[in-house]
């Protein structure tokens, strides 16, 4: 399944009811990710609560059409409010619920709080990024010296083929970016009305507790918070039952799914 964006050719699965039949999850991949790299948690998740799901690449990674470099330092603000919106028209989807890792996880945040289709139902965040941490960037740098030092390209080139320098120098440079240190989305939280689920993982590297603080304290809806015990940047493929037993609950508490 393809999607034709303004910008070019997205990859995309999509798993369980159509839009037709069901409200959809709508996965947004991380600063590295793609398609592939969500494993089989959409589909346990869809299973879960009888949800469809639409599973996408951005441009630049996976399958998707090649993205031009360097990123805007507003990449996710663009992702957010431009291209998502476009997706979710072509696609034909109505009531959704955001399902973000990591940078996907600041785009979905961006969407609710700029510009939500009036079907927006909530969102779940995994690892989302609130604002800049050092953490994060000395993390990320070491990911660099992996990519030009160790097996990191070689392993990345599995997943995204020709994609792979749009992959990992859009991702690394912007937040490597001196300008990038000031970067937040939150003033875009006090606009979010519907309900947030914000996980993350007790010993992520990318992130501190600091990211799920922010949300917490500035959303303008309900929010749930979920710290995964032993757990990292990935809770979804890290501790995978654990998170779905909190998205179980918060969809049913907040969402109104039924059991």
């Amino acid at each position: 399944m393809d999607i034709h964006s303004d910008a070019g050719r997205l990859e995309a699965q999509w798993i369980g009811p159509g839009p037709d039949e069901a409200p959809t999850l709508v996965f947004l991949h991380e600063g590295l990710g793609c398609v592939a790299l969500w494993r089989n948690f959409p589909a346990r998740f869809s299973e879960l609560i009888g949800w469809g799901a639409l599973v996408f690449s951005r441009l630049g990674y996976g399958g998707s059409d090649p993205c031009p470099l360097p990123r805007a330092i507003d990449f996710m603000h663009h992702d957010g409010l431009t291209v998502l919106p476009e997706v979710l028209r072509q696609t034909g989807i109505g009531d959704y619920v955001l399902v973000g890792h990591s940078d996907g996880g600041s785009i979905a945040l961006i969407h609710a709080g700029g510009i939500p289709g009036p079907g927006l139902k909530g969102v779940v965040t995994l690892a989302a990024h609130v604002f800049c941490e050092a953490l994060t960037r000395q993390s990320i740098e070491a990911a660099r010296k992996r990519y030009l030092n160790g097996d990191l390209k070689t392993r990345l080139a599995h997943y995204h083929g020709k994609n792979t320098r749009c992959a990992f120098r859009g991702w690394s440079d912007v937040w490597l970016h001196p300008h990038f240190r000031s970067w937040t989305i939150e003033p875009f939280l006090p606009a979010i009305r519907v309900p947030v689920l914000a996980i993350q993982g007790e010993n992520d590297a990318y992130g501190s507790q600091a990211q799920i603080d922010a949300i917490r304290r500035n959303a303008g809806g309900a929010v749930d918070v979920a710290v995964i015990p032993g757990c990292g940047h990935a809770p979804h493929l890290e501790k995978t039952d654990a998170v779905l037993a909190a998205v179980s609950t918060f969809m049913t508490r907040r969402i109104n799914v039924p059991r």
